[in-house]
C-alpha cells in the first residue's frame, strides 16, 4: 500500500515538475502565520526538502531536522522559517518582505524528486475605512448637515496594503445607487460638490477594495441639506362650532421649522412646536377687536436671530353700500355691498325680510362675489319683491349688516314721474331765461322802465377833458352852500338824441365857457 502511494506521488511529481504554472496562491497578512504546502498531506517524509524564493534558496532540511507538522515556529522562535515533515514551509511571523514566488523541491523515498510552486501575497486591509463631509455640521447620530448653495468636500479614506481601490457612491431619494468617483492607489479620495441642492441629500458610501486580498471595507454617512423658503409662513383660519382654529404653515423648508403662536403686545406664547403646520384653537368668546396674533418661524437655514412671521390683527366686519334702491315692475335690479375690513375674512351672505331668510342662487336671484364686492340681482321684479334686504358679513368677532330697502314702482307711476319731471324742467328753464334777460337789462329798467328802452338807446354821459377848459352841460344848477361850509353840485343828465349830437356838443361848449367865466370871479368846489 505504501509503495502504491509513493508511485502515485511520483506520477504527480513528474507532472508538476514539468509545469511552470503556480500550484497555489496564498494570501497572508503581516504578523500572521503562513504555511506553504509542498507535496501534500500524508505519512511520506521526504529525505531532503529545499525551498527557494524568487530563485534564491532560503532553506534546506533533511529528515533529521524536519519539524513535526503540529510544531510550527512561533514569533518567539529564533528562526521564523522552518520545513515541516510533510515538506510544507512554515513562516511563523509574516512580513511584507515575504511576498513572492516560492519553489519547493523534495526528494522522496525511491529517489523521486517533487517540485511545487506557491505564490505568497502579503496583503492587509482595507482598514480604517471612513467618510467625512467638510465644512458641515454633525448631529449626535453622526449625520452631516449642510445648507443649500454651499460648496463641500466629501472625503473617502482607507488603509490597505499593497494597494486599494476607493469608490464613492450616492443613494438618494430614488433609492438607486450611483457611483460618483473611484480611484486606485491612494489612501484618500476627495470629491467636491459646488452649489449643493436638496437633490444631493441622501446616503454617501465609501468603499475600499484590496485587490490583492480581495477584501472590502465600507463606510456610509447620511447628508442632510438644510434650506428655508424666502416666503413668510401662511396664516389661515377655520371655524368649528364656537371655536376658531388658526393655522400657521411654512412649506418648502428642510428640516421642519419651529413654529410659535404669540399674542401681541403681551408677548404671551400660545402654542409652539417643531412642525410644518401649527394649529391654534381658541374659543371665539375670547377673541376681541384689535387683538393681534403672530406666528413666528425659526429655522437653522435662517441667519442668527432672523424670524419669518405672519400676523393676524383681528377686526370685526364693516359692510358698506347704498341703503335705498328703486326698481320698476317687470324689470331687474342689482343690489351691491362691500366688505374688506374684517380679519379673519368675513363670510358674507344676502338675506331678506325681518326673519332674514337666506337667499341662494336660483331663477329669481343671482348671488355673486368679486373680491370685496358682493351683488344680488333680482329679475322679473314684482310688488312682492318690495321690502328690506340685508347684506350680512360675519366673522368670529361678530357680525355687521347693511340694510337695503327696495321700493318697487309700477310703469304708470314711472311715466307720470317722467312727465312731471319734464314740466318742472321746462318751468325752471323759462325762469332762468327770463331772469337772465332782466339781469342783462337792469340799468335800462332802473333809469327809464321798459317803455323807454328803445328811446333811451342814445342816452350818453360823457366827461370830456380839454387842454384849456372843462366843458359841463348848461343844465347843471348849483346848490346853495350848506351850513357846514361844504358845497354840493347837482348833476342832471339829459338825453341827447342820436341825430343831434353835433349841435348838443356846440351848446355844451358855449355853456361851459360862460360857466368858466363866472367861476373866475367866484370859484366854487364841485362835488359829484
Amino acid at each position: 500500500m505504501r509503495a502504491l502511494a509513493v508511485l502515485l506521488l511520483s506520477v504527480c511529481a513528474t507532472v508538476v515538475s514539468g509545469d511552470d504554472s503556480t500550484d497555489n496562491v496564498l494570501t497572508a497578512a503581516p504578523g500572521a502565520l503562513a504555511v506553504l504546502p509542498c507535496y501534500g498531506e500524508g505519512n511520506v517524509t521526504a529525505a531532503v526538502t529545499s525551498w527557494m524564493k524568487n530563485g534564491k534558496k532560503i532553506i534546506t532540511e533533511g529528515t533529521s531536522t524536519l519539524l513535526d507538522n503540529s510544531r510550527v515556529p512561533s514569533s518567539g522562535s529564533k528562526s521564523r522559517v522552518a520545513v515541516l515533515r510533510n515538506g510544507s514551509l512554515s513562516i511563523g511571523v509574516v512580513e511584507r518582505e515575504d511576498d513572492g514566488l516560492y519553489l519547493c523541491a523534495s526528494t522522496l523515498p525511491g529517489n523521486i524528486t517533487f517540485h511545487a510552486k506557491v505564490l505568497l501575497r502579503v496583503a492587509s486591509g482595507p482598514d480604517n475605512v471612513s467618510i467625512a463631509i467638510t465644512p458641515a455640521g454633525v448631529l449626535p447620530n453622526g449625520t452631516f448637515t449642510t445648507f443649500r448653495g454651499e460648496s463641500v468636500y466629501i472625503i473617502c479614506a482607507g488603509v490597505s496594503y499593497p494597494a486599494q481601490e476607493l469608490t464613492l457612491s450616492f443613494n438618494g431619494l430614488t433609492n438607486s445607487t450611483t457611483s460618483l468617483v473611484n480611484h486606485t492607489g491612494n489612501e484618500v479620495l476627495e470629491y467636491r460638490m459646488d452649489n449643493i441642492q436638496p437633490s444631493a441629500q441622501g446616503i454617501y458610501s465609501c468603499m475600499a477594495h484590496n485587490e490583492v486580498s480581495d477584501q472590502k471595507g465600507n463606510k456610509s454617512a447620511e447628508v442632510l441639506v438644510y434650506y428655508a423658503s424666502d416666503r413668510h409662513p401662511e396664516c389661515m383660519w377655520t371655524q368649528e362650532s364656537t371655536f376658531v382654529v388658526f393655522h400657521c404653515s411654512w412649506s418648502d423648508v428642510n428640516p421642519a421649522p419651529n413654529l410659535t403662536w404669540t399674542e401681541l403686545p403681551s408677548g404671551r406664547i400660545l402654542s409652539s412646536n417643531v412642525t410644518d403646520e401649527l394649529p391654534l384653537i381658541i374659543n371665539g368668546s375670547l377673541l376681541f377687536d384689535g387683538q393681534t396674533l403672530r406666528c413666528g418661524a425659526q429655522h437653522p437655514a435662517l441667519h442668527k436671530g432672523e424670524e419669518k412671521t405672519c400676523t393676524f390683527t383681528l377686526k370685526t366686519p364693516y359692510t358698506m353700500g347704498n341703503p335705498l334702491a328703486t326698481a320698476v315692475e317687470g324689470g331687474s335690479i342689482t343690489l351691491e355691498c362691500s366688505e374688506s375690513r374684517s380679519t379673519p375674512p368675513a363670510l358674507t351672505t344676502w338675506r331678506r325680510g325681518v326673519r332674514q331668510e337666506l337667499i341662494v342662487n336660483g331663477s329669481k336671484y343671482r348671488v355673486s362675489a368679486e373680491g370685496p364686492r358682493f351683488t344680488l340681482t333680482i329679475v322679473n321684479i314684482s310688488k312682492d319683491d318690495e321690502g328690506v334686504y340685508f347684506c350680512l358679513s360675519q366673522n368670529p368677532l361678530g357680525a355687521k349688516e347693511l340694510q337695503i330697502y327696495l321700493t318697487v314702482k309700477s310703469s304708470s307711476e314711472v311715466t307720470g314721474a317722467v312727465i312731471g319731471l319734464f314740466i318742472s324742467a321746462l318751468i325752471v328753464g323759462c325762469a332762468v331765461i327770463i331772469a337772465k334777460t332782466v339781469y342783462s337789462s337792469r340799468h335800462r329798467i332802473c333809469l327809464g322802465g321798459f317803455g323807454r328802452m328803445e328811446e333811451d338807446e342814445g342816452d350818453v354821459l360823457s366827461l370830456v377833458e380839454s387842454d384849456d377848459e372843462q366843458i359841463f352841460p348848461a343844465a347843471v344848477p348849483r346848490l346853495p352852500p350848506v351850513s357846514n361850509g361844504c358845497q354840493t353840485t347837482l348833476v342832471e343828465i339829459h338825453g341827447i338824441p342820436s341825430t343831434n349830437h353835433e349841435e348838443a356838443e356846440t351848446v355844451d361848449a358855449s355853456t361851459a365857457a360862460q360857466d368858466d367865466a363866472g367861476r373866475t370871479e367866484e370859484p366854487e368846489d364841485l362835488m359829484f
